[in-house]
């Protein structure tokens, strides 16, 4: 018999017995699902029809079906699995449903030995797709009965909706699954957290980057890892006020610190408020090594912009000059420090290359190839100093409109010269002794330690020990960087080296001047021996280069003008005297003239070599060792004026 391939006009209505018995069903599979489901739908199913099997089953490309639930022989039977092509079921999927009254063994008598009636539909999806089938099989001939096709219709009906539910709930299980796994496995930090910050999730990237271990994160407070400083909270405040008002935050830059170890670390920051406004999305990316980078960028930026300025100011002399036994006694005492990474103290009076001499010790140091940063503590108001040596941060104080990098910053890794350390107050003493002992510092205005690894080589004119007595200078900083002294010997005490000098500073700016001078008049350079040279070496190149200007021909001429005669009535002795307006180092003994006169011509002499310039690197005070307020008060005491009113 041909199967029938779609019901025919209803000759029986379907009874009171067989609604009941489809509400029992209904009943009984209203609390099951998935696997439970259907095995309770193919037993009634059978029932229902009066059919010995009946099965569900799962289509499976390209051309397979597989069993979920089999009923079969008054029991559930393991499922099977099997090709499609050579069954009835190919004519469901090919053409719908399918109703065998009898005669099917006929037509497929190796598939379907002793099975004569057949019922079959497919199970479709919302979207038309074919999921599978529902099948129901007997051994005896069924009759055509309109209310039995009804019955297999209804059952078929509940079991498509079913399996279309698995298949989407599989659907979106793998979705979720895949989700979370973008989610977790994401290169990009992703974190869910409530309006004041509370994590509610944080993925793989999110817990590495901050320092978190899973278990922590329901006890993790985003700002607790902001910074104490003004800006960090200022930018996190920004930020986190922006989303309150429903509004995207995108792109902020905001500092933080490791859970784990408080490490800083900086993060670029997007988040948005959920479609419920009860929690935000939070994604950012690590930029702590771009940060880093940048700092370190602006940190050779500004080290180069003061390596220029260093270029373009003009030292003492580029190289050391002389061969007296008391500069080669330094000489040797700078080679043995220079390999080594102790703190040294250059003492020795204005003028005699304090400066030069840290310079040498740098450069036959192993930090050679690294930063020479000196600093003048004199020259800086005492409100600055602090700022120079470590730095401060945008706000810290009024005028500080910019972070600035100090100079133990700058000097990281190379060696940094502190001219005139007597100078330093003594509140800043304090801090630079915690930078020698701690090798760390922070800068004005700024909680985060900065660890440095600078040598350090201080210079003074000043007698330190007299200092700390007065109580204005640390003795324990006195003792730390007093690990190594370095004495220089005033140039009066180097007449030997003075020839050698003058020939040197002949060489270097006679060329600058246009001038060619092969020889040195005898006279003038017996005076250059005999003179006292309170000014030391710095005196001496200035009255070279003055000599210079003022002379002609090709041998070099000192008029007296620019070089006084040694005084008969005095001489100089090295001896160390109290501060009497004489720069300090030199003591001056006078047979029968009075001490002032012999401060009134040692003055006016140093103010006719710099043509009456009293202030600056070059004027009279810095050549006599005092500020030009002290040279201006003396002076006035000893009646000194440029008319000559004197």
């Amino acid at each position: 018999m041909p199967p029938i391939s779609a019901p025919a006009t209803s000759n029986s209505a379907m009874t009171a017995a067989d609604l009941e018995f489809l509400r029992v069903i209904i009943e009984g599979t209203a609390s099951s699902t998935g696997d439970d489901y259907f095995r309770t739908l193919v037993e009634y199913l059978a029932k229902a029809i009066g059919t010995n099997h009946a099965f569900i089953s799962e289509f499976t490309p390209p051309q397979r079906i597989r069993t979920l639930a089999f009923w079969s022989g008054g029991k559930i039977v393991p499922n099977i699995e099997y090709d499609l092509p050579g069954t009835p079921c190919q004519e469901v999927f090919d053409g719908g449903f399918c109703f065998y009254p009898s005669g099917l063994q006929e037509k497929y008598p190796e598939t379907e030995p002793g099975i004569e009636s057949y019922f079959g539909v497919p199970l479709l999806a919302r979207d038309g797709r074919i999921l599978g089938h529902l099948c129901a099989l007997d051994e005896s001939p069924l009759p055509y009965e309109q209310r039995r096709l009804d019955l297999f219709h209804i059952f078929a009906g509940r079991a498509a909706s079913e399996l279309d539910r698995l298949r989407m709930d599989a659907e979106l299980r793998d979705q979720e699954v895949r989700l979370r796994d973008l989610f977790e496995e994401a290169p990009i930090a992703y974190v869910h957290e409530t309006l004041d910050s509370r994590f509610i999730r944080a993925n793989r990237a999110a817990l590495n980057i901050l320092g978190v271990r899973p278990e922590e994160v329901p006890h993790m407070i985003g700002k607790d890892l902001v910074p104490n400083t003004p800006d960090a909270q200022r930018r996190v405040r920004e930020a986190f006020e922006s989303i309150g008002k429903g509004t995207d935050t995108g792109g902020v830059v905001l500092e933080l610190r490791r859970h784990d170890n408080g490490k800083p670390i900086w993060i670029q920051w997007w988040s948005n408020p959920a479609p419920d406004g009860n929690y935000t999305r939070t994604m950012f990316v690590d930029i702590t090594e771009r940060v880093l980078l940048e700092q370190e960028q602006a940190r050779l930026k500004a080290q180069n912009v003061y390596l220029q300025e260093e270029l373009k100011s003009v030292h003492n002399f580029e190289e050391i000059i002389g061969a007296s036994g008391g500069l080669l006694k330094v000489l040797d005492r700078v080679q043995r420090v220079a390999a080594t990474d102790s703190s040294v103290m250059i003492t020795g009076e204005t003028g005699t290359g304090k400066e030069l001499i840290a310079r040498a010790i740098h450069s036959a140091s192993n930090r050679a190839d690294k930063p020479f940063i000196k600093i003048n503590c004199a020259a800086l108001p005492a409100s600055l100093v602090e700022s120079e040596l470590f730095g401060h941060e945008k706000g810290a104080f009024s005028g500080a409109i910019q972070r600035r990098l100090g100079r133990f910053e700058l000097a990281h890794c190379g060696t940094i010269f502190l001219d005139e350390i007597g100078e330093v107050p003594l509140d800043v003493q304090v801090k630079l002794l915690r930078v020698l002992q701690e090798r760390e510092f922070e800068r004005i205005g700024g909680s985060q330690t900065i660890k440095t690894d600078v040598r350090v080589i201080a210079a003074t004119n000043r007698d330190l020990a007299k200092s700390i007595g007065e109580g204005i200078f640390r003795s324990d900083l006195y003792y730390r960087i007093n690990v190594f002294p370095v004495e220089l010997p005033p140039l009066r005490e180097r007449k030997d080296d003075i020839p050698l000098l003058t020939h040197f500073f002949v060489q270097k700016y006679a060329p600058r001047i246009g001038r060619h001078v092969d020889t040195i008049d005898a006279d003038s350079l017996q005076r250059l021996m005999q003179y006292a040279w309170p000014g030391n070496i710095r005196e001496l190149e200035n009255i070279i280069e003055r000599a210079l200007i003022l002379s002609s021909g090709r041998s070099l001429q000192i008029d007296t003008d620019v070089l006084p005669k040694p005084s008969a009535h005095s001489t100089v002795t090295t001896t160390q005297t109290p501060d009497t307006g004489v720069p300090q180092g030199i003591h001056v003994k006078t047979n029968g003239d009075d001490l002032d006169s012999v401060q009134r011509e040692h003055i006016v002499a140093m103010l006719r070599e710099t043509n009456w310039v009293i202030e600056g690197s070059r004027g009279a005070a810095s050549l006599l060792g005092l500020k030009p307020g002290t040279l201006r008060h003396r002076m006035k005491k000893l009646g000194i004026a440029r008319s000559g009113e004197h």
